[in-house]
């Protein structure tokens, strides 16, 4: 159940050019699901929803990963606020699109930029409770340096056997060995059986208008497609 909170905040760690890591610090634990977001309260009428990017296992510190440019106030805001007050009050967790982590069919995730905290948090919960059910994680950036946590994506994929990493990139050399263009093409080039699989996915609204398209345009039932954002296009 959601409710609201002060929790003291820092921004622990820079993870790319232009995102954040900000560790908030909860004045009780609170359970939530993977895949859940939270809101930053700045104002009466001004909430803004990032995703948690921690385990749900972790329930008295949640982290977030926040993508700032000097020209995205929306986002610049609450990292200003972090380093003014030391703290943030939020609202959460909310959010219907969060992991059956009870379910059997294979999983697909698919993030776009900073979208990867959703699916981060999932993944984290699918390895510590169903590390036999197939995940693939397709993550769609601009170039390398904006696949933050890349090398350890790759080292989960080498000791997990039924978890498959692949990013996708606008833009790479000739020693990039996985795909260049759209993170969903990729995906639709790369399972064959999409129809069958429970779809995580979270990024632009434009974005995932354009995944939600296509994928039912493939078979892809509507129910078996998960993310927040499916509600509001």
């Amino acid at each position: 159940m959601s409710q609201q909170m002060t929790c003291k905040a820092e921004i622990s760690r820079q993870l790319a050019d232009a995102v954040w890591e900000v560790r908030l610090q909860l004045p009780q634990p609170v359970e939530f699901k993977a895949g859940q977001y939270l809101m930053v309260v700045m104002g009466e009428r001004d909430k803004r929803p990032f995703s948690i990017a921690s385990c749900p296992s972790n329930k008295s510190e949640w982290l977030l990963h926040i993508g700032a440019t000097p020209d995205n106030s929306y986002a610049m805001e609450v990292l200003d606020k972090v380093r003014a007050d030391g703290e943030l009050e939020i609202d959460g967790p909310d959010g219907i699109a969060f992991y059956r982590q009870e379910n059997t069919q294979p999983a697909v995730l698919i993030a776009g930029g900073t979208g990867f905290s959703y699916t981060y948090s999932i993944l984290q919960q699918h390895l510590r409770l169903s590390p036999e059910r197939p995940l693939t994680l397709y993550w769609g950036a601009k170039s390398l340096s904006d696949l933050y946590l890349h090398d350890e994506l790759e080292r989960l994929a080498s000791q997990y056997e039924h978890f498959d990493y692949h990013p996708v990139v606008e833009d790479a050399d000739n020693n990039w060995a996985y795909s260049i263009g759209l993170v969903h093409h990729a995906v639709m080039a790369r399972e064959q059986s999409l129809p069958e699989c429970e779809i995580y996915m979270a990024g632009r609204f434009e974005m995932i208008r354009v995944i939600r398209d296509d994928f039912v345009a493939k078979d892809v039932p509507l129910e078996n497609l998960y993310g927040d954002a499916l509600s509001f296009i």
